[in-house]
């Protein structure tokens, strides 16, 4: 894996040893960089008891966090498509090493919100998600979507692994001290990995050569303008991660609510998210096969299913269960995505495209956790915050078929052609 000086690599990289050993490290950085998404949900109950705060407040760094994830997301990825995706890994790097230690000595729930947003969100953890995403999709074309599968399958393996881990050490020596060593980890390892990755894709475009690029069916898609399909697919992306948000944000502290503690559902959340990784692998494979959009439409449904099914059952057996078939039918929505843009837009713009979408989900993931909160605190249960969930999904499910109606009928007309 030795570092080429050049630019822009040779085609011939792509599919390679090469690339494959690449999406290693990449899984390896998305495992280190997700645990910001994972374990403020973990120490949610603990910082609301310390602050003394409602539980609307108390989730406000998770939202913080994930608006400042998906505007970093943006950044980053273009960032990655002028210098190469080094760069934002090694500020990622140093800003989620500082935003663990700034949150372990916050003084009000304000400053480890702050510290939440900017420093683990914005520039931190952002920088190991959309354009990682964005740079495996360049590295690949037979199995595009298993690599991306795979790559987007750290997020997952980080939230399987965070939860108890980070439960563990709250417990035994408390929310900052767990902080603090998570800080050291994170640049340290973060830091090493991004090293190996400054070889920039065989595809990648200049520039200059994109500016040039005439207007081209290839450059309309869906049959719309970029601009609308882009806007299309952030709704879409808001609207299913707002439905997302609910069990995966709440679950630790609808499990302390029911009596059950926040053991049990930190072991909840982390079987829902190692199922997200089985989810992710299988969905790669489905999207090889049948493309990003009817992959996205398929998870849009499950997850509809799997929302409907917390309403009728609390039982502790049942809410392992369900945790475990949420974590299954959603795990591919998010991935299929970045498939979606490598499919209908050009490839030179991945990373900021793909950026942005993820900037949509990650503002969807802010929304459904501090709705979900507030919804909480004004009816005193979760029961009204599921079926907020489900009328989010209905919407992500609508723009879905949309897309796909679109894509068929500029194919029939083709056809006919």
């Amino acid at each position: 894996m030795s570092p080429s000086p050049s630019p822009h690599d040779p085609p011939a990289l792509a599919d390679s040893r090469y690339a494959v050993l690449r999406l290693m490290v990449t899984l390896a950085l998305m495992t280190v960089g997700a645990s910001g998404m994972y374990v403020v949900a973990v120490v949610l109950p603990a910082v609301q008891a310390e602050f003394g705060v409602a539980r609307a407040d108390a989730s406000l760094p998770y939202t913080l966090l994930m608006i400042g994830f998906g505007v970093g997301g943006m950044l980053m990825g273009r960032l990655a498509d002028r210098f190469g995706v080094m760069v934002p890994l090694l500020l990622g790097a140093a800003s989620l090493g500082l935003g663990y230690v700034a949150a372990a000595m916050a003084g009000s729930i304000w400053t480890f919100t702050l510290a939440h947003g900017f420093l683990i969100g914005l520039f931190g953890s952002s920088a190991t998600f959309a354009p990682l995403l964005a740079d495996t999709s360049l590295w690949f074309v037979r199995r595009r979507g298993i690599a991306v599968a795979v790559c987007a399958s750290g997020n997952y393996i980080g939230g399987a692994l965070w939860p108890p881990i980070v439960q563990h050490f709250v417990e035994t020596v408390g929310w900052r001290h767990t902080y603090l060593a998570l800080g050291l980890f994170s640049f340290v390892t973060m830091t090493a990995l991004a090293l190996l990755m400054r070889r920039r894709p065989p595809v990648a475009v200049p520039a200059a050569v994109r500016q040039n690029l005439s207007a081209t069916p290839s450059s309309l898609p869906f049959g719309l303008s970029p601009g609308k399909a882009q806007a299309l697919l952030c709704v879409a992306g808001v609207a299913c991660c707002v439905a997302m948000a609910m069990p995966q944000v709440h679950i630790v502290s609808y499990c302390t609510d029911l009596g059950y503690g926040a053991a049990r559902g930190a072991e909840m959340l982390s079987l829902m998210l190692a199922c997200g990784v089985v989810s992710r692998l299988v969905s790669g494979l489905v999207c090889d096969r049948i493309g990003g959009l009817r992959t996205l439409l398929l998870g849009s449904t499950l997850q509809g299913i799997a929302l409907l099914l917390f309403l009728p059952f609390d039982g502790l057996v049942s809410l392992y269960l369900i945790a475990a078939l949420f974590g299954l039918f959603q795990g591919g929505i998010v991935p299929s995505y970045a498939i979606i843009v490598r499919e209908y837009f050009l490839p030179a713009e991945a990373g900021a495209r793909v950026g942005t979408v993820i900037m949509a989900t990650m503002v969807g993931m802010a929304m459904g956790g501090w709705m979900s909160g507030k919804v909480f605190d004004l009816t005193g249960s979760y029961q009204a915050a599921f079926f907020n969930g489900i009328a989010w999904n209905l919407l992500n499910f609508g723009i879905a078929l949309f897309l796909l109606y679109r894509v068929r009928g500029r194919s029939a007309v083709v056809q006919a052609a």
